[in-house]
Parts: structure tokens; sequence; C-alpha cells
């Protein structure tokens, strides 16, 4: 008998990997990882003739006098141990610290994770400056008019953008069957999105989820038309700020797939920085305003109405009171910005290594 239930479960689970090609990429991958970037379809974005280049160091020293609680050995030395694979302190245009650890170097991509969720953003209020969306007052039923059988009649874009949508959505990153697993390696993300209901009410409270993210996108992608999201941010952003390198965009699906704007732009740390460098100059690019000055302040600021959180707001994270704002992702990925101190860091790795990096950032912002 135990051996006909042994038998009969190795039959059910054999079955239900080969049905769900989901489960099966999540058992296989196990958990996201800094080379994900090589295991999902993309589209390139690429960047121009013209590259800005900050001005590069003057002896590339660690920063000094910086304490941090579970500090040991040099400033180099805790962060590769705290699987960093890239660190980046820019400040007045000028790189005061770069390094990478490992096998890594500045050519080397890497993925962002949810920092495209800023980024996203950004093409968001790219959109409005061009006509394309109305306003954050849009509903969203007016891109996606299918999601009003789904309780979507009255979420707004701004709604996504606070994240007070009241979508359900599991984001457990270790459970196979949830919300997180189907957006991250399934393989039809409009199918998916058509499944999302609302099941609280609308602007009142702030839940971050990676639902309300990929619902945006999906509305960037109906207001683009014929054109990809990934070359909306190649011909807005990747080309007008001088971006060094091409980067890229996971995709759903090889074919007509849909960019997973709640992740998964692909990266390397320096043109990461020049997103930071944007925002540090309320959207303006040495003399062109690439995406309105209202647009950024709006991102940045602190506002609680409407059940939007004090520390989160268009997609940015805002970690104190003082004006400083960062893009966060898994595995410790951080862009973060202080414009008191015209201060840019960015922090890449293979793990957050047990380091509160939101914290790490803010100490190390006060002695600049």
């Amino acid at each position: 008998m135990k051996r006909n239930k042994s038998a009969f479960l190795v039959i059910f689970i054999t079955g239900l990997l080969i049905s769900s090609c989901t489960v099966t990429r999540v058992i296989i991958y196990n958990f996201a990882g800094v080379t994900d970037h090589r295991k999902f379809p993309k589209r390139d974005v690429r960047s121009g003739p013209e590259k800005f280049v900050f001005q590069p160091p003057v002896n590339n020293a660690p920063p000094a006098g910086f304490t941090f609680p579970g500090t040991e050995g040099t400033f180099g030395q805790y962060l590769e141990a705290h699987k960093t694979v890239a660190f980046l302190i820019i400040r007045n245009d000028r790189i005061e610290y770069e390094k990478y650890f490992g096998s890594y170097d500045r050519e080397s991509v890497i993925p962002s994770f949810s920092i495209a969720k800023s980024i996203t953003s950004i093409l968001i209020g790219c959109a409005i400056d061009d006509g394309l969306i109305g306003s954050v007052n849009d509903r969203v039923i007016k891109y996606v008019p299918e999601l009003a059988a789904n309780g979507f009649e009255n979420v707004t874009v701004e709604h996504l953008l606070q994240m007070t949508s009241g979508i359900g959505f599991n984001e457990g990153y270790g459970n196979p069957f949830g919300d997180i697993s189907t957006f991250y390696y399934g393989r039809n993300l409009r199918k998916a999105i058509s499944k999302l209901k609302i099941v609280d009410e609308v602007g009142k409270k702030f839940e971050y989820q990676s639902g309300s993210a990929q619902v945006l996108g999906l509305v960037l992608e109906r207001a683009l038309k014929d054109e990809t999201i990934s070359h909306y941010l190649q011909d807005k952003i990747w080309v007008p700020l001088g971006m060094e390198f091409d980067a890229s965009w996971s995709i759903d699906r090889r074919r007509n797939g849909l960019e997973k704007t709640f992740c998964c732009i692909n990266v390397r740390a320096r043109d990461l920085a020049k997103i930071g460098r944007l925002y540090l100059g309320n959207g303006d690019w040495n003399g062109k305003q690439i995406v309105s000055k209202g647009w950024v302040r709006q991102s940045t600021k602190v506002d609680t109405t409407n059940g939007s959180a004090s520390n989160y707001q268009y997609q940015w994270w805002l970690p104190s009171s003082n004006g400083d704002f960062l893009a966060e992702g898994i595995l410790g990925q951080l862009l973060y910005v202080n414009p008191s101190k015209n201060l840019i860091v960015v922090r890449l790795g293979s793990g957050d290594g047990g380091v509160d990096w939101k914290d790490f950032v803010q100490r190390l912002s006060v002695i600049y």
C-alpha cells in the first residue's frame, strides 16, 4: 500500500511539473539570481553615439571615517563579504569610489530587479508629457478595458503608481504557485494580468506588490500602440542620457512578448547611476528636459493622502523626510539619490548579504 501511495505521488508530481512550465522553472531556478538576465528572452535597449561619462575618481579611495554596525576590515572587504558585485559613489558628477568584486567589472550586465519599477515610473511621466497618457487620474480601464470585469472600474494610473490599487496579489517569492512566480517565470503576462482582481477598497491603503507595477506596464504598452516599451526606454532615456552601454529588458516570451515592468531591466552600474543624475537635475539632462520637473517632484515627495504611504511615492522609496529617495530591488540592488548632497550611490549584488542597504547608504551619505 505504501509503495502504491509513493508511486501515485511520483506520478502526480511528475504530471504537475509537466503541466506547469512555470512551476518547473521555479523548481529548476529555485530563486531569483544575479545571472537571471541570461534565463529569459529580452529586448535590446541600444545606446546612442554620444556617451556621457562621469569624471574619473581622483584616487578611488573608500569613504574615510565611515562606520556601520558589524563592519570589519576595510570598506571594500566589507562590501565583498556581503555579496556586493558593484558599488559606486558619485558626487558632483565625479566618481568618488568605484569597485567591482569577483568576476564583475564595469562592463558586467547585472539585473536591476525592482529598480525597474522606478524606471517604468519615469516612462509613465514621459508618456504623460508626450500626451500618450492623459494624466495620473486616468482610469486603468481607459487603456485596458477588459479589466472592468475584474473590479478595476475605479482604479487609476496613480493608484498603480502609489501601490494603493487594492489588487489581490501574492508577493511571496518562496511560493511556486504564487502570483509573483507566475509573473516572473511565466510566459504569458497578459493572461496573468487578466486574472487579477480587486479585493480591497481602492485608494485606501498601501500594499507593495508587483501586480500593480505590471498592470502599469500594460497600460503603458497600450498607450504606446505600435512601439514597444523597450524602444520607448531607448528613445526617451537611453539615447538622450548618453548611456555608455546597451541594456536589455526581459520579456515573458519571444514572440509578441511583454516587458516585465515590475522588474528585469538588465544594466551596467554606471548607466544606472545616470538615472539618479537625471532625477538630481529634476528631469533636466544638460539643458534638455527629459521628463517634466513636476513629475520628478511629485514622484519623490512625501504624500500620505488617499491611502498613500509616507515612505513610497510613484514607485520610488522615500527613506527619510530629508528629500532623499531610492529605487530598490531584491538581492540588495539599490540606486540612492540625495539631492542635498548632490550624491548618487549604486549598490548591486548577488544577494543582500544580510545588510540593510537602505540604512547603509543613508549612514554613508552623512559623511559627505
